[in-house]
């Protein structure tokens, strides 16, 4: 099923596993599709920058969608094809959509400086990948350095109707939230989803904002799941309850350099993957960093049993 702008709930963005010496670890992601699938994520978006992405030749990119793509049963599957030319993005856009995905998401290049500018390169993304694929537009200027404006960001779904979905994580960006949905409160903007990433750092208040959910990579998406649904149900202090018993490891986890190291280092301890290793050049975690996670992990399991992981997990294989 095709993405559409109703779509709400949790979509997983998922790391790419890799063997100790780099190669891609097919089997760990299917473990980790299953895990997805088996705690109840609506979605799964792969190929991100938590994705390590640019670390992949094309055909190894292709490789990494077609098989979350082909595992996934239940979840709808989103592949991140941004490329600096617009005939990669093409090529697996193409790729993942023929092998069953339900959308593509773009990143804007670092390059984009002008709202002219910003507006322009989506309208030519949007016409490389053609008309009948669904894509989400990833609003993340911390990391790459695009501002979109709230006007900016209603210009381009306006002049693209295949697009269909917000990746919000601008920081601070709560207001632009609000300011998206009385958009559509008085009809300036069509209907759009919008999840929210950061690692799910400001989730509670997101979600809270008129948000349909998160799309981010926290090791314990069941946590994501959790806020989502509590933040839905009116159940305004269950779900901030909970999410403050994680939010010292979401804050440990959002170190910039050492976030991605981190989430594969606890994956791997949950047995989901089977080496914590990144695709050179990349951070590793030391041995005081797993330390200070595994005393995090202890602090929120004395809210969430879930995070009592005990001693490492094997996922080899």
């Amino acid at each position: 099923m095709k993405l559409t702008a109703d779509a709400k709930g949790t979509f997983a963005i998922a790391p790419t596993p890799f063997h100790d010496d780099g190669r891609i670890d097919e089997r760990s992601i299917d473990r980790l599709t299953d895990s997805y699938e088996e705690v109840g994520c609506d979605g799964v978006t792969v190929l991100g920058i938590l994705g390590e992405a640019p670390k992949l030749d094309a055909a190894e990119a292709e490789q990494v969608a077609v098989r979350f793509v082909k595992r996934a049963k239940k979840m709808q599957v989103i592949v991140g094809v941004s490329a600096p030319g617009f005939a990669t993005m093409r090529s697996l856009a193409k790729a993942s959509m023929e092998a069953g995905a339900a959308g593509v998401m773009i990143a804007p290049p670092p390059s984009l400086r002008t709202d002219d500018q910003i507006v322009g390169y989506y309208k030519q993304a949007a016409e490389a990948i053609g008309p009948d694929v669904p894509w989400v537009l990833q609003d993340y200027p911390l990391t790459l350095s695009v501002v979109f404006t709230p006007a900016v960001i209603r210009k381009i779904v306006t002049d693209n109707p295949n697009c269909v979905m917000l990746k919000h994580e601008d920081w601070p960006g709560l207001e632009k939230i609000s300011t998206l949905r009385n958009f559509q409160k008085d009809g300036s903007l069509r209907p759009l989803s919008i999840l929210c990433g950061n690692g799910g750092l400001f989730l509670d208040f997101e979600m809270e904002r008129g948000a349909d959910g998160a799309m981010t990579g926290y090791a314990f998406p069941e946590l994501l799941i959790d806020v989502v649904r509590l933040s839905k149900e009116g159940k305004r202090d269950a779900a901030h309850d909970l999410f403050d018993a994680h939010l010292p490891l979401i804050r440990y986890e959002q170190q910039p350099g050492a976030g991605l190291a981190v989430r594969k280092y606890v994956l791997q301890k949950r047995g989901i993957i089977a080496s914590s290793a990144q695709r050179k050049p990349g951070a590793t975690i030391t041995p005081m960093a797993k330390a200070e996670v595994d005393y995090l992990l202890s602090r929120v399991a004395r809210v969430d049993k879930r995070a009592n992981l005990g001693p490492q997990s094997s996922a080899a294989g």
